[in-house]
């Protein structure tokens, strides 16, 4: 067994117990600081299950993964780049429809995709009722109901993200699809970005190449970066 099996990203929200989640995931295996360069605190925690050990990055708290702070961006990067197994995406269950939209952005870049709808609890007392089999079926990937502060749930969780880290579930994420001239572009621009990420995979490709052709200069910034650390690396600067 290696040291670390799998790399886990945790995405969600602010306010969506994503942290409760870490914590009871976790337990007092954590190690806090601060990411690379940036003032933004890190934590990362770890936790086995079926004796394989999973190390969790606490990606910050984030609406969109559309670069608008350090935050997003620190977490779009680990996203694209930090090559996760699996990604956990917390929702909050009382407000659900506000917490898909980074669901979405997610899948756009990740099929290896588990949702944990937290806050059940809270929800039923609202008079809330989520069926979850539903949104399963219309995400395309394993949704998992929990409270995490009472660990109701965390189980499942755990049994979702080793299938899907094991590749062990073949998941069907819904996507948005563009008008045809759209997705003329990102195809021929993600032939073009090919040869300069052959480490990542073709769905990353197609998300960078519609964000640079939005002209988001962040990813432009992020691939930069990206490149001069891998040729350092390969000890080619």
């Amino acid at each position: 067994m290696n040291c670390v099996d799998y790399v886990i990203a945790l995405a969600g929200n602010p306010n969506t117990g994503k942290s409760t989640v870490f914590n009871a995931l976790t337990g007092l295996n954590q190690h806090t600081g601060n990411w690379p360069g940036k003032t933004v605190a890190q934590a990362t925690g770890s936790y086995v299950y079926n004796h394989k050990k999973y190390t969790l990055a606490d990606l910050p708290g984030t609406y969109s993964l559309l670069a608008a702070s350090v935050e997003e961006q620190i977490a779009r990067d680990f996203l694209l780049f930090g090559n996760p197994q699996a990604t956990i995406v917390v929702v909050d269950a009382t407000c659900l429809e506000r917490n898909l939209n980074l669901v979405l952005q997610v899948l756009e870049i990740t099929d290896q995709v588990v949702v944990c709808v937290n806050l059940m609890d809270e929800a039923r007392r609202k008079g809330l009722a989520l069926d979850t089999a539903i949104l399963e079926r219309e995400l395309g990937v394993p949704v998992i109901p929990t409270v995490a502060r009472s660990a109701r749930g965390l189980e499942e969780l755990k049994e979702a993200v080793a299938d899907v880290a094991a590749c062990r579930i073949k998941t069907h994420p819904s996507r948005v699809i563009y008008p045809e001239a759209i997705e003329g572009a990102i195809k021929t621009l993600s032939a073009k970005l090919q040869p300069l990420l052959s480490r990542s995979n073709a769905l990353r490709r197609r998300w960078i190449a519609l964000r640079l052709l939005d002209g988001d200069d962040t990813v432009l910034a992020a691939l930069t970066d990206y490149f001069v650390k891998n040729r350092r690396e390969e000890g080619t600067v």
